[in-house]
């Protein structure tokens, strides 16, 4: 499996390119920003772009859709959820002071244990919510690409509307710890960890949680 991790945009969210070595078929998750940036690194290995996925609305993960969109013709997936945010994109980036283009519509809307598959790499949707109402995880086996759901020795801010850290709790220790200790995350912001650390030392949500 190829794996690039591109940080992208005034708050540097991690963007994902995924694709199968065999096929090379792909998927871009979360392209936040800088479209250009992404689709080089799509072309750098001849990558055919079949999906892109977000993990969840927040304008920081989103405001590239258009432009790989227009790219690619790849369908643009999210969750129920959070898909009218993809609506608000512009006036969202226009809060923090930013300019961002509005996202076309999903081609598809996600739920949990949907399947999404291209080349020979199938992600599993597992419903992760807290950050948003829709926010969504990918899990294919040893890895996992969860947005702002978890993050290394953190977790997503849950002040945001639609935020809950109960839910977001819930989420991680209910889903996320069930994947196996040696599982990577690849979180929305920062640096990878694995799913046994964050267990050991998070200190919002692992065994010696101080909240």
């Amino acid at each position: 499996m190829i794996i690039k991790t591109l940080p992208v945009g005034p708050i540097m969210a991690n963007c994902f390119v995924v694709g199968c070595k065999e096929t090379l078929e792909a998927a871009v998750i979360d392209p936040g920003d800088e479209a250009d940036k992404i689709l080089g690194a799509v072309a750098q290995s001849d990558l055919i772009v079949k999906f892109i996925i977000n993990t969840h609305g927040h304008f920081d993960h989103v405001s590239g859709n258009k432009g790989i969109h227009a790219a690619t013709n790849a369908p643009i997936l999210i969750h129920a959820l959070d898909a009218p945010m993809l609506e608000q994109i512009s006036a969202s980036a226009a809060s923090w002071g930013l300019s961002a283009e509005n996202s076309p519509s999903p081609d598809r809307t996600l739920d949990d244990g949907d399947t999404i598959t291209f080349g020979k790499i199938a992600f599993k949707v597992i419903h992760t919510p807290g950050h948003t109402p829709g926010g969504i995880s990918l899990f294919t086996e040893g890895h996992v690409f969860v947005g702002d759901t978890l993050f290394a020795g953190s977790i997503g801010r849950t002040d945001f509307p639609g935020g809950d850290f109960a839910t977001l709790k819930s989420s991680i220790q209910d889903k996320l710890f069930m994947l196996g200790d040696d599982v990577r995350v690849y979180t929305g912001h920062g640096p990878e960890t694995t799913i046994g650390h964050e267990k050991q030392h998070n200190p919002f949500v692992g065994v010696n949680a101080m909240y």
